[in-house]
């Protein structure tokens, strides 16, 4: 100490090292977030199906508007009835295509909790997937409700299930391109 007076050196605080599991994924959403909206999308579109199974019959419909109408579609096939046609195999063939998706899906969840949007895309297709596969085993084919036309042209009937898929398809490419535009 020279005259009276102690030199003290500034303390650094010393960073202690985060615990096992934390980081980025505790800031996360959880996986029971993402598996609770899928849950969610199953059970709004399995809801709706059910209510068009009571009310119509096969192959009814109402006009809502000049361009929508609610109808009761089967389609035993995948998007725009492809293989509808195909002799029974197709159903177990989706069925198992759908239950093995929903693994690969839970799965990439669990890989990739802090991808917020990956997350919310693939949620998307594991409900309306899951939606999908349930038709499939109860009833054999998927019950479709939405007609959307134009000039007399009609769009294929699809349910809440499909939308719910092509809403995280679209997610999915937006969340690419984002990717892709912040590494260049």
């Amino acid at each position: 100490m020279a005259g009276g007076k102690a030199s003290v050196k500034p303390v650094k605080p010393v960073k202690q090292p985060a615990a096992a599991g934390a980081g980025a994924s505790a800031r996360a959403p959880s996986l029971l977030l993402w598996l609770g909206l899928a849950l969610l999308v199953i059970v709004l579109d399995q809801f709706s199906k059910t209510l068009i199974l009571g009310w119509f019959q096969y192959g009814e419909g109402r006009e809502i508007t000049s361009f929508f109408n609610l109808v009761r579609a089967h389609n035993t096939g995948a998007a725009f009835s492809f293989l509808a046609n195909a002799g029974g195999w197709q159903r177990w063939f989706f069925t198992a295509l759908g239950v093995v998706a929903s693994a690969f899906i839970v799965w990439m969840l669990k890989k990739h909790p802090a991808q917020k949007l990956f997350c919310f895309a693939i949620s998307m297709i594991l409900g309306g997937a899951v939606g999908n596969v349930i038709d499939r085993l109860l009833h054999g084919y998927v019950v479709d409700m939405l007609d959307f036309h134009l000039g007399g042209r009609h769009f294929p009937a699809f349910n809440l299930a499909d939308s719910a898929i092509t809403l995280g398809a679209i997610c999915l490419i937006v969340d690419e391109l984002r990717r892709v535009r912040s590494n260049p």
